[in-house]
């Protein structure tokens, strides 16, 4: 019972750091770091949602900006690949650790593209039920100005990058980037990569959403696709098959004991992620709290 309080404690910490980032977190110890993927894809890491970045003759196209004091530091780690100013950010979803730059690139000239839904969402006031965490509005400089309901492409830097809504999956607003040419995929929050996925029911996140979204990645993926998470390190299709079937056998599981009128309680003390928290327990959901969530999902 007491490991079970020190990790709650641990998720509830990291999650109310990420709500007040600016305030909460001492920015200046982060460092983005840069992978090169293909000739003109990058991936940055920092704080928050991992980036994707097309670099090349036309453009500097980025994918997500996590936190807004870090903008100064990904726009240094760009200036290395490129002299261009960023042209383009597609945010993802609507979540503060991946549109947290959005005001920083929209002042400095970006176009910010996304689903309608992360502009309906992040103009209004939000509310992450699971979390207990409100949000405010954003400026209009913030938000995305072009917006799309099912797919938009963009042919920049030698390449085809297309981008796909993943209805009701991590939230209702989800999109994955494929690079074409460059046989390289970001699939925002609908993949954790070694983490148990957070699923944000009270924006439209469903379970079966990211399935469906893994699912399709792994249709057009080959053993050389290099797929970039929302979060964690950079993926192959064996890494995003073993995610997909780790949420498929677990949710399964929590399904059938709730058809059997099983309680949370009841559930959590089965402990249906044991043979999966040694790869997957270590992020910022704990199993206990994966479970949690998953049931509150699935029985909605």
């Amino acid at each position: 019972m007491r490991t079970y309080f020190l990790r709650f404690l641990a998720v509830c910490a990291a999650w109310l750091f990420a709500a007040a980032a600016s305030a909460q977190q001492d920015f200046s110890k982060v460092e983005i770091q840069t992978e090169k993927l293909a000739d003109t894809v990058y991936m940055m890491t920092g704080s928050g949602g991992n980036l994707g970045v097309s670099v090349g003759e036309d453009a500097v196209f980025v994918i997500d900006d996590q936190f807004a004091p870090l903008t100064p530091k990904i726009q240094a780690a760009i200036a290395k690949l490129s002299s261009k100013p960023v042209k383009f950010v597609l945010n993802t979803h609507w979540h503060f650790d991946h549109t947290g730059g959005n005001e920083n690139l929209g002042k400095g000239g970006a176009i910010i593209v996304a689903h309608e839904n992360v502009r309906k969402r992040l103009s209004t006031e939000g509310f992450i039920q699971f979390l207990g965490m409100k949000t405010k509005p954003e400026p209009e400089i913030a938000l995305p100005v072009v917006t799309f309901t099912r797919d938009i492409s963009f042919r920049l830097n030698g390449d085809e990058l297309m981008v796909t809504h993943a209805p009701r999956a991590h939230t209702d607003g989800d999109s994955i980037v494929r690079f074409g040419k460059s046989n390289v995929v970001h699939m925002g929050d609908t993949f954790f990569n070694k983490l148990y996925p957070f699923i944000d029911t009270s924006s439209g996140g469903t379970v079966a959403g990211v399935l469906a979204a893994a699912d399709g990645v792994l249709k057009t993926a080959d053993d050389g696709t290099k797929i970039i998470p929302g979060h964690g390190p950079l993926a192959s299709k064996a890494d995003l098959k073993a995610y997909r079937d780790m949420l498929a056998a677990i949710s399964g599981n929590i399904r059938g004991q709730i058809k059997a009128g099983k309680t949370l309680a009841q559930v959590i003390a089965s402990k249906p992620t044991a043979k999966y928290d040694e790869v997957w327990g270590k992020g910022f959901l704990a199993p206990e709290k994966f479970v949690e969530m998953l049931y509150g999902n699935l029985k909605k």
